[in-house]
Formats: structure tokens, C-alpha cells, sequence
């Protein structure tokens, strides 16, 4: 009668592993599903998923090798996660050595998604000269006085109809013409929800003179999901103290961490080195998305110090980002998913 009871326990343990392995499937698929739509509905019942595996694997736990084992089998987990995490800032050398692509703004090069493995940049001087990144020498003064005004600089080309200066888009359209806009003046319209004043953001492009970082446009194709590909305005070359710089896709790719003063939220941002700037002895990136029409630096935020890069990017895993995104709750679409900038 034991032997048939042990019997029948056993069988249950199996059909629950059995259990326990056909959801981490079905949470693999719904992950894969997640990654190709963006939808929060899919992303929302994927954590609900991994709660429930999780509850699952720790009740199985409980029931065959008791609470005490359980406890230690987590403890060994954790501990064995940690040592892995040191190894890498080690080898690394850096504290945060793997992120996560959260936005499209690198496409095609990295999706959203993708995990990234990360290397600290020791000195920043031969990390620039070794990825052959445009560096421009500018006198401390000239450097202060320009981040104690940046609104001069915060500024883009957009499409506009002419008969109406207060429609702005990035995408150029039959009869639209291209002028210059002051963002921080339209992210104030946005936040009022008064669009139709976009027409007071517009600038002379003579507004640029005299400025540190001068911007130029050009037109590129757009391929748009589902749709005939489109004209859209994108920032090309720029010029910084003089010197013109063009846009070299082959620049490193960083990760760096936003400002309180900065437009972007607070968090780590993935984007490539468009140039760096050398002054009062430190460095200041430059940075734009692959995928973005404009630099970073055009849309309300500073040039990234120096101090504030976390890493460059040396490798990365499709997908498997996707868990992180999940567990943060980061699940609604992006903007911009729908589109890549073509070269």
C-alpha cells in the first residue's frame, strides 16, 4: 500500500513538472508574439504568466523537497545570480554591464527588446580615438556660456504647411516646405494641448547664427509598415563650432544616463555617438538614435558628460530583453515602432 501511495505521489510530481514545463512553453511563444505586436494585452498576460509559473514552481517546491530546502535552493539561486553579476562588472569593468532596448529609436540595429552586453570606457580621451569619433576642441567660456542658454540650440527642421506654420511634422508632403522650429516651445504647446500655436515656435534660420551647434537638414526615405514609404526631414550634417560633422553609422553605440534637467525621462538611454565635444578638460557626447530624425540634443536635453555614459554596447540578444520590459511593466506600444529611417 506505501509503495502505491509513494506510486501515485510520484506520478503527481511528474504530471505537475510536465505542468510546470508546457507553460514555459506557452510563456515562450506568448513572449515571441509580444515582441512581433507590441500589444499591452499580450505583454499583460505574459506577467500574469510568469506570476502564476513562479507560484507554481515554488508550491511543487514546497510539496517535494519541504519549505527549509526550498528557502536554501532560492538562496543558492540568488547567490549564484550574484556571482555571475560580479563576474561581469569584473570582466566588464563596468557596474551595469546589460540593458535593455525599451524604444525603437535604434532601429534597424537594435530592436526593442534586444538584451545588450555593455563595456566601460575607461579613458574617454582614447576610447573617442580608437572609434574614430569626430572630436571638436571649444574654449571653456564658449562652452559655459552655451549651457547657460540652451534654448537656441534646442531647435529642428520639421515639414510645415505654408499656408498654416502651425502644422509641424517630421514627414514632408506634397507643397509643405521646411523651416525651423524651437522644440522646447512645442513640447510647452503639447503639454497645454494648445497645437494649434505651433506657428510662435517657428525660428529664422538665422536664429542659428553665432551658435555653438548648428543644425542643416536633409531628406530620407521612410519605409512605414503597411504603407507606401514617405519623405521625412532629418538633421544632416551638423556643425559644431564651425567644424561640419556628418552622421557615420559605424560610431559606437552607448548607454547613458539621463539628467533631472534633461527633456528625456530619468533613465538610461542606448544611442549611437554622433560627436563629442572636448572642454575644460572633459568630454561631451552627442548622441542620436539611428531611427530618430533629429539628435539628442535637439529635443530638449544636454550633452551627455562624460560622467553620466554607463557603457558602450558590444553585443546583444534578440528578444530575451523582452522579460525585463515585461516585469517593469513596460507594455505598451512605442512610438515610431512602425517605422525605419532608410540609409
Amino acid at each position: 500500500m506505501a509503495d502505491r501511495r509513494q506510486t501515485k505521489a510520484q506520478r503527481q510530481e511528474a504530471a505537475n513538472e510536465n505542468r510546470i514545463w508546457i507553460l514555459y512553453g506557452l510563456l515562450g511563444l506568448i513572449v515571441v508574439l509580444y515582441a512581433l505586436w507590441n500589444n499591452a494585452f499580450i505583454g499583460a498576460f505574459a506577467l500574469i504568466l510568469i506570476v502564476y509559473i513562479l507560484f507554481m514552481e515554488f508550491r511543487a517546491s514546497l510539496k517535494s523537497r519541504g519549505t527549509k530546502q526550498s528557502l536554501y535552493d532560492i538562496a543558492i539561486t540568488i547567490g549564484v545570480i550574484a556571482v555571475i553579476w560580479v563576474v561581469l562588472i569584473l570582466v566588464l569593468q563596468t557596474t551595469s554591464p546589460v540593458d535593455v532596448v525599451a524604444s525603437c529609436s535604434m532601429l534597424p540595429n537594435l530592436q526593442r527588446g534586444d538584451l545588450v552586453l555593455l563595456h566601460g570606457i575607461g579613458n574617454m580621451s582614447q576610447f573617442l580615438s580608437s572609434e574614430h569619433v569626430p572630436v571638436v576642441n571649444v574654449p571653456a567660456s564658449t562652452f559655459n556660456s552655451t549651457l547657460s542658454d540652451m534654448s537656441g540650440e534646442w531647435v529642428s527642421y520639421y515639414a510645415y504647411d505654408p499656408a498654416d506654420k502651425s502644422m509641424v511634422t517630421s514627414m514632408l508632403r506634397n507643397g509643405y516646405s521646411i523651416g525651423l522650429y524651437n522644440n522646447k516651445c512645442i513640447y510647452t504647446y503639447q503639454y497645454l494641448q494648445q497645437y494649434q500655436n505651433y506657428a510662435s515656435c517657428y525660428v529664422n534660420g538665422s536664429a542659428q547664427e553665432g551658435k555653438l551647434i548648428q543644425y542643416n537638414f536633409t531628406v530620407s526615405r521612410v519605409a512605414i509598415s503597411g504603407q507606401q514609404s514617405a519623405n521625412e526631414v532629418v538633421t544632416s550634417p551638423i556643425r559644431i563650432n564651425g567644424q561640419p560633422i556628418i552622421e557615420n553609422y559605424s560610431n559606437p553605440i552607448i548607454v547613458y544616463s539621463t539628467t533631472s534637467r534633461d527633456f528625456f525621462p530619468k533613465e538610461d538611454i542606448i544611442h549611437r555617438v554622433y560627436a563629442a565635444i572636448h572642454s575644460g578638460g572633459s568630454y561631451y557626447l552627442l548622441t542620436k538614435g539611428d531611427n530618430n530624425p533629429g539628435l539628442d540634443m535637439e529635443y530638449a536635453n544636454y550633452p551627455v558628460n562624460q560622467s553620466d555614459v554607463v557603457g558602450y554596447v558590444v553585443a546583444r540578444v534578440p528578444v530575451v530583453g523582452y522579460l525585463k520590459l515585461i516585469l517593469s511593466g513596460q507594455l505598451s506600444s512605442v512610438e515610431g515602432c512602425n517605422q525605419t529611417i532608410e540609409r
